[in-house]
């Protein structure tokens, strides 16, 4: 693989209890020569599945590419979350091959694939597909969920979750934005089960789509994995309930590249960008400076105000160039005050 080389994501989709978890660790058991990394965003069992999750690491899926974001919904928190760990794993020596996100059991799936084109990453990650995974008995039951219990005190006991759309929206949204839905516990549901579960399924899907029954996570990784859909380029493809809607959208972001002059003292630097942060709401900075009498370039990366640094390897035969990228909603960026800020600090 090539640095130029987009790595794949699958998004797997689906409510608490329907066998998400159960997915990823045969996945994980299975696979077929890729280097796997493993995001998990499930509220209130994050702990739990993350455990289960670390359990099964191995050399296709070293403990380090499990990663647990339990701090909001992954892509309402895409700064703060999101875009870093992503960012993290590209940059390990060993990248992954192959990087499969679960989402909590309440997330709508398409705010998700948004984020993709997020300019700090949409160079370099795509979505494979996505994988809606949904509990034969519940669906041919009504119930979307296999415990409405279980997913009502989720939905209490997380103040981060500040959309209470109905169960039903939810799993209409799941659906909407599947290329491949998994009827899991398919042993349990039976052939009338089954069956009730693919007629209320097709009924909701805006588009044909395959699905296949599944027990105990169960899959062939060919059928599921390798899918090349580039879904956050198929975004009208995938209608949601939450179309139109501002709390998702993340096309109103900028970037600007600031080019500096050699840095005299790192800390009035950080400082700088510490005060941008609070005073002209950055939200991302990242990049390469050249210190003054220092033969090791200094890598900045900072997310909102926090702000960490350290020199990763000698300039070389490299130019000594000093580059920031700032990344900040669009009516936040000035880029000639976010110039002066960072110039006269690092003069």
């Amino acid at each position: 693989m090539t640095d130029l080389t987009k790595i794949p994501v699958t998004v797997i989709t689906g409510f608490l209890g329907a066998g998400k978890t159960t997915l990823i660790r045969h996945l994980m058991a299975n696979p077929q020569g890729r280097r796997l990394a493993i995001l998990v965003n499930e509220f209130g069992t994050v702990g739990v599945d993350g455990d289960i999750l670390r359990a099964c690491a191995d050399e296709n899926c070293p403990l380090d590419n499990i990663v647990e974001l339990a701090n909001g919904c992954i892509c309402c928190t895409v700064a703060d979350a999101f875009i870093p760990t992503i960012e993290a794993l590209l940059a390990r020596p060993a990248r992954p091959d192959h990087i499969l996100i679960e989402t909590s059991g309440l997330a709508l799936p398409k705010p998700l694939l948004k984020a993709f084109d997020w300019p700090a990453i949409r160079s370099r990650i795509t979505v494979d597909g996505v994988i809606a995974v949904a509990d034969a008995e519940a669906v041919a039951a009504g119930r979307f969920a296999p415990d409405l219990a279980a997913v009502d005190a989720q939905r209490a006991a997380d103040d981060s979750i500040d959309h209470e759309t109905p169960l039903s929206e939810v799993f209409e949204d799941q659906i909407a934005c599947a290329d491949i839905v998994l009827l899991s516990k398919a042993d349990l549901a039976g052939e009338a089960g089954l069956a009730a579960a693919r007629a209320a399924i097709e009924a909701e899907a805006p588009r044909p789509l395959p699905i296949l029954p599944m027990v105990e996570g169960a899959i062939d990784p060919a059928v599921v994995l390798g899918l090349a859909a580039a879904a956050e380029d198929d975004l009208a493809a995938r209608p949601s309930h939450h179309d139109g809607h501002g709390d998702h959208e993340h096309d109103d972001f900028d970037t600007v590249v600031i080019d500096l002059p050699e840095v005299v003292d790192p800390d009035r630097l950080v400082a700088a960008i510490e005060r941008l942060a609070a005073e002209r709401n950055i939200l991302r900075v990242k990049g390469h400076v050249a210190v003054t009498g220092k033969p090791m370039r200094l890598l900045v990366q900072a997310v909102g105000a926090r702000v960490r640094r350290q020199f990763d390897r000698p300039w070389g035969a490299d130019p000594r160039r000093s580059a920031l990228v700032v990344i900040a909603e669009r009516a936040d960026v000035d880029a000639a005050a976010i110039r002066a800020a960072l110039s006269e600090a690092g003069a």
